[in-house]
């Protein structure tokens, strides 16, 4: 089936111009929409009766929702929201950036039902999520950027935290590796099913299995002062761990720490790699750190895509819904000591 993204590519225009040329709600030449027409007939694209009738009071607004933080957007959430504004903007749709806490999904619901959002973006996904919960039963368009333990039917795109964590696990295996730890997202986001802290969790400890290698983890409030306390309590019970695989950008840096504060350096005597970060962020510890790259202005380019393609009637033909983070090599993994 014939998506948007085709018939701009086929008529030679924009994703915007094409959305203007179905919705009417920008003027454009008589020649551009005399060509888009061509490309729509051409393709056979067709939107469903549905979205046809949505279009005349759309508000052209898609919301990012996402749970309220204190200490802002870090930048791997910044480069999602990059990401997702740019393609929003190219198809002629605004992006809104609304906190809400976990509990508020009734209002999330209403944003679209009162017309003040055509779409939502849902971030920070839980197993089990009320808020898809109440999105599903007033049939609100949505993504999920992350999944719930049930996909039937759902909009979704997410970081592949299996082949992310087997990744980051071989890397420190292939050094020599064969002590290492796992400092996770906080307790509380375990407790409640936080889709990201359950997946590489498990995927850390099934790839350490794989790889014959002794694996503790441990989770970490998103502060430096408790990533102090995690690595400190992991050298405790297992003071001959060599390496640290981290996914908390905030206790990373109490982690770093924790290992100056004993006497250990980096990469010297202990590696440390973040994964689901960016080299930007990496840069900001001494030395830099090697990090497993989140993909996040892809996920928020595909998820504004998905969004997009349920709005319109069509589905999107673009390939896999999970997206890998990539090694970016720093200063800080390095051979596993001699002991």
């Amino acid at each position: 089936m014939a998506t948007m993204q085709d018939v701009a590519r086929h008529a030679g225009v924009s994703l915007s111009t094409v959305s203007y040329a179905l919705s009417g709600a920008r003027p454009i030449g008589t020649e551009t929409r005399a060509r888009v027409m061509a490309a729509i007939e051409e393709l056979g694209f067709e939107r469903n009766a549905a979205a046809r009738s949505l279009a005349a009071r759309r508000s052209h607004v898609l919301a990012l929702v996402l749970p309220t933080v204190a200490g802002g957007l870090s930048g791997t959430l910044g480069e999602f929201a990059q990401g997702a504004s740019q393609t929003a903007r190219e198809a002629g749709y605004h992006l809104v950036i609304w906190p809400f806490d976990r509990e508020e999904h009734a209002e999330v619901r209403d944003l679209v039902r009162q017309g003040q959002a055509d779409g939502v973006l849902v971030m920070e996904v839980s197993l089990h999520d009320e808020r898809i919960d109440a999105l599903l039963a007033s049939k609100v368009p949505f993504t999920m950027i992350g999944r719930t333990a049930e996909l039937d039917g759902r909009s979704w795109v997410d970081i592949d935290f299996e082949r992310t964590l087997t990744d980051a696990v071989d890397h420190l295996a292939d050094l020599g590796h064969t002590t290492i730890a796992f400092v996770n997202h906080s307790q509380r986001s375990l407790d409640t099913g936080y889709g990201p802290t359950v997946r590489a969790r498990d995927a850390f400890h099934a790839a350490a299995v794989a790889r014959g290698l002794h694996a503790t983890d441990v989770t970490s409030d998103e502060s430096p002062l408790a990533g102090r306390l995690a690595t400190g309590a992991i050298l405790d019970e297992r003071p001959d761990t060599t390496a640290f695989v981290t996914m908390n950008e905030t206790a990373t840096f109490g982690v770093t720490q924790a290992l100056r504060d004993r006497g250990l350096r980096v990469p010297d005597d202990v590696s440390v790699l973040a994964v689901v970060t960016s080299p930007e962020v990496g840069a900001m510890y001494n030395p830099p750190l090697t990090t497993m790259r989140a993909p996040g202005r892809e996920l928020g380019r595909r998820s504004v895509e998905e969004l997009l393609a349920a709005l319109e009637g069509t589905t999107v033909r673009e390939a896999p819904r999970l997206v890998t983070c990539v090694l970016s090599p720093g200063a800080s993994t390095g051979s596993a000591p001699r002991r």
